[in-house]
């Protein structure tokens, strides 16, 4: 599991204007919600900023699950649950993100991969691209691996079927969707007919 820490601070300014004056500073503001900022049952978020160059490695790495923000010095591991950027520059305007703590159990999109040889000019084609599914924080896979070595033509390895690491388990709407297909491609070259067997059907030249 991929993991980086993200330092930042709190907000000592809230507002539209304190937040302009942030970014023009390099800072993003930032949300933090959890279970541990409640009061009267409802959820309180923490607003902090922190630096861009930091935030840019969390942003544009694919798959980092759980990042360690550390706010004023304390430590609190969290997931991204929403960011916004801007509609004409793309620039990062904001995320919100959610505290987690030890043993408790989340839902993330996990990059599906495949490894083997398929029998013949048989290919293996990725319908799914990422496979949501269920584990600790501290379990998180990277990557999810489904072996087609050996599969022939038609061939089809379905969400239900797909073998995943210890503690993990899938958590999709429907366990019967296809995510890997094993086909033989349309453009792919003909088997050429054997002269022998062209010899064998065509009658002899000298034959009476």
């Amino acid at each position: 599991m991929k993991e980086i820490n993200i330092t930042g601070q709190k907000r000592e300014a809230l507002g539209k204007k304190a937040s302009k004056q942030y970014r023009k500073e390099g800072l993003v503001p930032c949300n933090i919600y959890g279970e541990k900022k409640c009061e009267n049952g409802r959820p309180v978020a923490m607003s902090f900023v922190a630096p861009m160059s930091e935030l840019r490695k969390l942003v544009y790495t694919p798959h980092i699950y759980v990042v360690n923000l550390i706010i004023d010095g304390e430590s609190h591991p969290a997931i991204m649950k929403e960011l916004q950027f801007h509609p004409v520059t793309d620039a990062l305007l904001h995320i919100d993100f959610y505290e987690v703590k030890a043993g408790e159990k989340i839902d993330v999109e996990v990059p599906v991969f495949v490894e083997g040889t398929p029998k013949g000019a048989a290919v293996a084609f990725v319908d799914i691209q990422e496979l949501k599914v269920r584990a600790d924080v501290a379990n998180l896979p990277e990557k999810i691996v489904v072996n087609v070595d050996g599969l022939t033509d038609g061939s089809k390895v379905f969400a239900k079927d797909v073998v995943l690491p210890e503690g993990v388990v899938l958590d999709i709407e429907d366990p019967e969707e296809s995510v890997v297909t094993v086909e033989v491609p349309e453009d792919a070259a003909p088997e050429e007919v054997a002269p022998a067997a062209d010899a064998a059907a065509a009658p002899a030249a000298d034959a009476e």
